[in-house]
This record gives C-alpha cells, sequence and structure tokens, in this order.
C-alpha cells in the first residue's frame, strides 16, 4: 500500500490587520490517488479588508497560491497543479493556471470585509515522486489585485513629468490611448507612442513593442503591496547555501551589513541558518535585479511593464496633470511621525486628511527609510483614496515607499519582453532563468518609476520617466519591487 509521510512547513505572511494579514491554515494531504498519481492538497487560507465589486473598477482583491515541497530533506520545488479535481471553498472562486504553477482564489460575489475560505483542494500532479518518501510542503499565500481588460491612456498631461509619454504627432500634453495588445511602433508620427526626451535615462525613443509585449490592455494580477521583508525571507531561508550565497542582501553587493541600515533589517549569518528580519511587514529594499528576477521566476509570476504601471495606477481614466496614484496633484508635505515602529501596527500618527499621503522626501523626516505595506490605510482618517494613497485598483504604494521596478519601453532589452511567466524552478547558483527577462546582471530592461521615500514629490508621480530607462545593475535603500501575472 503507498502512502504519503506528510511533515508541514507553514509558511504564512504575517501583517497587521489594517494591511492584509494573509495567512494559510491546516495544511494536509488528502484523497490520494495511486493510478493516476495526484493528491489534494488541502489547507485554508484568509486574509483581511477583501473586496468584489461590480461597479467602478470592477475587480476583485485575491490570493496567488503556490506550492513547494521536498522529499527526503532534499531541494524545494514547485508543485505543478491542476484546474481538474481541485475543488474551491464555499463562497470563493478558484482559477488554477494553464501552466499548473498556482492558482489565484477570490469571492464568488461582491461584497468586503475579512473572508476565511476553508478546505482549499489543490490538485497536485505528484508524477514520479515516491509515496513512501517523506514529504514537507510549504503552501504560500501573496495577495493581488485584479486588473480588468479595458483600454486606458497613458503620460500626454500639462504636466512638467520627465520624459513623459504622448501621442507621436501631436502635443506633448496629448495622452496615448492602449486600446489593444497589438504591435506598438514608438515613433513621434500620428498614431505612434512616444515620449519627451527630457533626459538621457528616458530611453532611445525607438522601437517596436511586439504583440507580445504586456501593454496593459489584457486583464492581469498585480500584487497589492510591494514586496516585504518576510515575503523575501521565504523565498530565500527555502534556498541551497549557494543559492543563498548569491542572492544573500547583506553581502557587500547589497546592503552590506547585518545591521539595520535604511530601515532594512534582514540579517543572515550564513551556511544552513535561516536568515531573519524584524520588520517583516515592511518593504524589502536592497535587491539587484537578478534578486527580483529569481523571486519572480520561484514564486511563478513575471515583471510588470511600465504601460501596465501606468494602468494600475489610474485605470480607464484621462490622465491628470501631475497626478501621483491616488489620481490628483494633491499630496501631503508635512514630516510624519510613526508609532509602533517595526512592527505589524505601525502606522503614521499625523496622516493629512483632505489630500494624498505617501512617504517621500517632504513627509519622510527622520524616518530613513520605507515603511511597513498598507501603512497609509490603516493611519488615513477618512477611509478614501488620496488619504489612504490607493490607487484606481485598490493597490498601494505605487506613489513614493520603494522605486517600482517595471520593464522599460525604452531600451531593446526591455522591448524584447514578451510576458513570460516564471517556472518556479531557478538555476543552482540562485539566477532567474525566464527568456526575454531585463538582464540578471546589469538590470538592462528596466524601468523605475513611482520614486521613493528618499526622492522629491516630482519623481512620484505616474507619468514621470526620470528613470524610465536607467541600467541600474545593483539594489541600493531606494528600490523596492512588485510581481504581476496575466489572468488566466
Amino acid at each position: 500500500m503507498k502512502r504519503i509521510t506528510l511533515f508541514l512547513t507553514l509558511v504564512c505572511f504575517i501583517f497587521s490587520v489594517q494591511a492584509n494579514n494573509i495567512r494559510v491554515n491546516n495544511i494536509s494531504l488528502e484523497n490520494l490517488n495511486e493510478v493516476s498519481n495526484w493528491v489534494h492538497v488541502e489547507f485554508d487560507v484568509a486574509w483581511d479588508n477583501s473586496w468584489r465589486i461590480s461597479s467602478g473598477p470592477s475587480n476583485w482583491d485575491a490570493a496567488w497560491v503556490f506550492v513547494k515541497y521536498r522529499v527526503n530533506n532534499g531541494a524545494w520545488t514547485h508543485a505543478i497543479v491542476s484546474q481538474a479535481n481541485s475543488v474551491a471553498a464555499a463562497g470563493s472562486t478558484l482559477d488554477v493556471t494553464s501552466d499548473g504553477m498556482g492558482a489565484f482564489i477570490y469571492r464568488d460575489s461582491d461584497g468586503s470585509g475579512n473572508v476565511n475560505f476553508q478546505n482549499v483542494q489543490l490538485r497536485w500532479n505528484f508524477g514520479a515522486t515516491d509515496t513512501n518518501d517523506i514529504i514537507d510542503i510549504q503552501v504560500f499565500a501573496i495577495e493581488m489585485v485584479y486588473v480588468p481588460q479595458s483600454a486606458f491612456y497613458v503620460g500626454g498631461t500639462t504636466g512638467s513629468e520627465s520624459n513623459k509619454f504622448y501621442a507621436g504627432g501631436f502635443s506633448t500634453s496629448s495622452s496615448f490611448q492602449i486600446t489593444s495588445e497589438a504591435a506598438i511602433t514608438i515613433a513621434n508620427t500620428s498614431g505612434n507612442l512616444y515620449y519627451t526626451g527630457d533626459s538621457a535615462s528616458g530611453g532611445d525613443q525607438t522601437g517596436t513593442l511586439g504583440a507580445a509585449f504586456p501593454k496593459g490592455f489584457n486583464a492581469f494580477y498585480c500584487m497589492k503591496y510591494e514586496v516585504t521583508e518576510a515575503q523575501w525571507l521565504g523565498f530565500f531561508n527555502s534556498l541551497t547555501e549557494t543559492q543563498k550565497t548569491n542572492r544573500d542582501v547583506t553581502d557587500a553587493n547589497h546592503k552590506n551589513s547585518d545591521s539595520v541600515v535604511s530601515r532594512n533589517t534582514i540579517s543572515w549569518t550564513g551556511g544552513s541558518a535561516s536568515a531573519t528580519t524584524s520588520a517583516p511587514d515592511r518593504a524589502c529594499s536592497y535587491l539587484s535585479p537578478g534578486d527580483i528576477n529569481a523571486y519572480m521566476d520561484w514564486t511563478g509570476m513575471r515583471p510588470m511593464t511600465e504601460l501596465e504601471y501606468e494602468k494600475a495606477c489610474r485605470g480607464p481614466v484621462l490622465p491628470k496633470p501631475g497626478e501621483f496614484a491616488w489620481g490628483s496633484a494633491n499630496i501631503a508635505s508635512n514630516a510624519y511621525t510613526l508609532v509602533n515602529s517595526g512592527f505589524s501596527s505601525e502606522r503614521v500618527s499625523n496622516p493629512e486628511t483632505n489630500t494624498g499621503n505617501a512617504i517621500y522626501a517632504d513627509t519622510n523626516g527622520t524616518i530613513s527609510g520605507p515603511l511597513r505595506n498598507g501603512i497609509f490605510a490603516a493611519s488615513a482618517v477618512n477611509n478614501n483614496r488620496e488619504e489612504t494613497g490607493g490607487t484606481y485598483y485598490g493597490i498601494m504604494e505605487m506613489s513614493g515607499n520603494l522605486y517600482e521596478r517595471c520593464v522599460t519601453v525604452g531600451t531593446a532589452q526591455g522591448r524584447n519582453f514578451t510576458g513570460v511567466h516564471g517556472n518556479g524552478i531557478i538555476s543552482s547558483t540562485g539566477n532567474g532563468t525566464a527568456i526575454n527577462w531585463p538582464n540578471n546582471s546589469t538590470g538592462d530592461g528596466y524601468s523605475y518609476r513611482g520614486g521613493s521615500w528618499l526622492n522629491g514629490s516630482d519623481f512620484i508621480r505616474v507619468s514621470d520617466r526620470f528613470d524610465g530607462a536607467s541600467v541600474i545593475g545593483t539594489g541600493n535603500n531606494r528600490l523596492g519591487f512588485r510581481a504581476v501575472r496575466t489572468a488566466p
């Protein structure tokens, strides 16, 4: 008789109630099918402040769930799951991706508030795995936001945003509308996309975005928050020692310390030890292009493009001059005061009202680093888009905190991107292996959008492309990222 001996390794990314507090519990393997070599990975998944709405943004939030396993204490491997025989929890929809990398779990009807989806069952096709072996299972859950298919506009405002997009052949204040995923030519002629050349870091102002380059028209899921220190360690601590050595945020190529530097608290003593953090909910800085590519490949996601960035911020609404991610040019200007710094309850005690809240140079004061994810949603006096800093679709911290890494349209390396998702596997040395992504070593192919805690307000505007095609091969205290995935 075959059997599966299961030792659970539970991975939960714990956030404050006011952020997302996503958690996975009660993991088990059930309903072994010995003939077809599959078994159910069963678990509960819950998070706070969930929603689904049929009007306005017409979207929802979701959990991206994927499974890792190891046999007899070997290397962690990505589990391939399938829609067939998978079972959604009551009140939820379960969409397993066609490549088997994972599943999106979300409300099956309109509503808002906390959710707790129990007894989710994902069919794991374990294939040749010997079911007499000892198997460890990790179930990862990351909060995402659904960005629906629609036409939208990029750039073209009357503001002074650097290297901003506009409709070629017209005034630089004329927005360019993206109405499909068809190829786009970059040229200053009618019908094409173009951008101003205020600085050399904007791009080469030429080339074509092929049909496979994700332009933001098609639906996609975007991480609700920037990758946190806890999420990074969930990845890092599952690597081999060799892989860890090349992805070590504390080495000389990163923050060069095991101490707290610019509020990055990650520490790793080396060898088989696990890395640690004292601020698990804080957005993670100092990650290099090689680091973020490895993380996204390992999670089965991909980078977002800078066109998708603008769609995720403003939705289908016409651009406004000087606007930030919350849809207006209004912004707080007084230094923030933090309470409960480093804890899941970290919040701003003096958020401004009737204006946009974001951490950037004017509000940073003596904080000197990124804040915990979702902090303004928790701190706002009025729960509206401006005061919480949310985008049209409810994505957080797209202006300020840490720069967003996006695939650029401004270099050949960026334009070669075809939207390939990660396959859950990285190289033996810890590098991502997905094809046509920005360069692991140099960072060529990435754009830097949305600014950071250290930048002035000009840099954190939606249309600003001051670093639209900058080539940065290392990590620093201003750079973060979040991943996306094309909707099933």
